[in-house]
């Protein structure tokens, strides 16, 4: 009884972890692609924050699945752009204005989301949105099952993106550019790449999948808004990015990795009861994110032009 206790409490922490990781994976890839590009965006938490009240407000209102994400999707474009007009185009300092984002996402979204849902019915609040789907056949596989065929999907999804932008970044010529202006803007200037057009599209696709992180919090995962529901995930994302070495398939093994911690905890709660404070368990993902930040200390990777604005 021991083992099969044992092997039903593995596979339930195996089944949440994909889905916990799910929103690192998607912030962490778009990150991915800007600071390869040489810039760096810290207010991939602000991002994630308005693309979840994007996604559940529009989804909330008009019950589309389809305007919900693609609300998402627009606030995370016009995020990026806004991002790239003051780090690319004013050249302001990347640090400053990642942090503002990470201000003005909290304070928006939860300003947004009290006016227009204070006083509302309970019912209302929660979103019927991305159920588990169940994969025939394969979801009756004993305990792999469960933990990789009966996911929704927005979970399902990742298995697509991670190798796409492998396969962009390293296969493409738009990959290739990324590359270059990353590591040496000049050099990519004189042989007539436009640095500041690259660095707007990789800065803006990483503020799209940092919003589409955002939006699977509140519509695939809670399927329901709650103010600073990101809860910090926006700078593990950025310590996945440097654990990962920059690389998509290390970023989805490291968001994996974060995500087991996240499952974990969520099962000691369950289990502890009240004999360990909750609080001393939510903390498990944020010091195991200290301990890898550590560990990696003098072994960056990162791209030589990151955080350094160009100036032709």
């Amino acid at each position: 009884m021991d083992i099969l206790l044992l092997v039903s409490i593995a596979q339930s922490i195996l089944a949440a972890t994909w889905r916990m990781a799910t929103p690192l994976i998607y912030t962490a890839i778009g990150e991915i692609f800007t600071e390869r590009s040489g810039v760096i965006n810290i207010g991939l938490e602000g991002i994630m924050l308005i693309g979840a009240l994007s996604g559940y407000v529009v989804t909330s209102y008009t019950d589309s699945l389809f305007l919900g994400i693609s609300s998402a999707v627009l606030s995370g474009i016009i995020s990026g752009l806004l991002f790239s007009l003051f780090t690319v185009t004013i050249k302001a300092n990347q640090i400053v204005v990642g942090a503002a984002f990470n201000m003005i996402g909290t304070g928006l979204t939860g300003f947004i989301y009290r006016t227009l849902y204070s006083g509302g019915s309970t019912d209302k609040l929660v979103l019927d949105t991305f159920p588990s789907i169940k994969i025939p056949l394969l979801s009756d596989i004993p305990f792999f099952g469960e933990i990789l065929f009966q996911q929704n999907l927005m979970v399902y999804a990742t298995v697509v993106l991670v190798p796409l932008a492998a396969f962009i970044l390293s296969k493409t010529a738009f990959g290739l550019y990324v590359k270059a202006v990353g590591e040496h803007p000049k050099a990519a200037d004189t042989s007539g790449i436009n640095v500041t057009l690259i660095r707007y599209i990789s800065t803006t696709i990483g503020a799209t999948l940092a919003a589409l992180g955002g939006a699977y919090l509140s519509m695939a995962h809670a399927n329901q808004f709650v103010e600073g529901i990101a809860t910090g995930r926006g700078f593990i994302a950025l310590a996945v990015v440097v654990f990962g070495r920059w690389s998509p398939w290390g970023a989805m093994g490291a968001s994996l990795l974060f995500g087991v911690f996240y499952a974990l905890q969520l099962r000691l709660q369950a289990m502890s009861g009240n004999v360990i404070p909750y609080q001393f368990l939510q903390v498990l993902p944020y010091l195991a994110t200290l301990i890898v930040l550590v560990s990696l200390k003098g072994r960056g990777a990162e791209p030589k032009a990151l955080g350094k604005p160009y100036k032709a």
